[in-house]
């Protein structure tokens, strides 16, 4: 897991070559602009999808993992917290392959981060991560999957 500013976004762009795809999407779009929805960026190994989920008190939240896909998770219009277990300490659950997810509904995060507007928070196939943590009712993200 990673947590910073977008200013230093470029700084990772060792860490996975389409890292720079989406520090150009970033360069080229608003994210307060865009329109919800999904956005190819390089098809299927790269998009991103504008939403606005339903804020969630710390043990609401469901800690979820992902196998083929880094996220890189980008609040728009308010803070958000994330839940964070590494996939290690979690338990052996069913692995949804078609939406590339694996849910943990009866366990809470260890421990918690905030991330602001102009940050963001990356996730690896190892980090367990319980997102939409807020005391809003809704907060509007973007979340860029990046093929891992």
């Amino acid at each position: 897991m990673i947590i910073d500013t977008l200013d230093n976004l470029s700084k990772y762009v060792g860490i996975n070559p389409l890292f720079a795809d989406v520090v150009e999407f970033l360069k080229k779009n608003d994210l307060n602009t865009l329109e919800a929805g999904k956005h190819l960026i390089k098809d299927k190994d790269l998009f991103v999808n504008i939403t606005t989920a339903k804020g969630k008190a710390p043990d609401e939240a469901v800690l979820e993992t992902h196998v083929k896909m880094i996220d890189i998770q980008i609040p728009i219009d308010g803070p958000e917290t994330y839940g964070y277990t590494p996939l290690c300490r979690l338990p052996e659950v069913e692995y949804n392959a078609e939406k590339d997810i694996t849910k943990y509904p009866d366990l809470m995060a260890e421990s918690f981060v905030d991330c602001m507007p102009g940050m963001f928070a990356i996730f690896f196939p190892q980090d367990g991560h319980a997102p939409c943590i807020s005391m809003a009712p809704e907060i509007k993200k973007a979340i860029f999957k990046v093929k891992a």
